[in-house]
């Protein structure tokens, strides 16, 4: 078992590289401009709480 865990420890490191590669790829992808600029303005849609016209 002691000679193949170095193997075990370089696959995963690869495999989490590869993930983490992945969705960073698909988080700046051209097809997801429109939803990231959609979450980008939420905070600015959302009601005052301190309006000065409260009923």
């Amino acid at each position: 078992m002691e000679m193949i865990t170095p193997y075990l420890s370089a696959f995963s490191t690869v495999i989490g590289l590869t993930f983490f590669v992945g969705i960073v790829w698909w988080a700046w992808s051209p097809s997801r401009k429109k939803a990231n600029q959609e979450s980008a303005e939420l905070p600015f849609d959302l009601p005052d709480e301190f309006s000065k016209d409260k009923s």
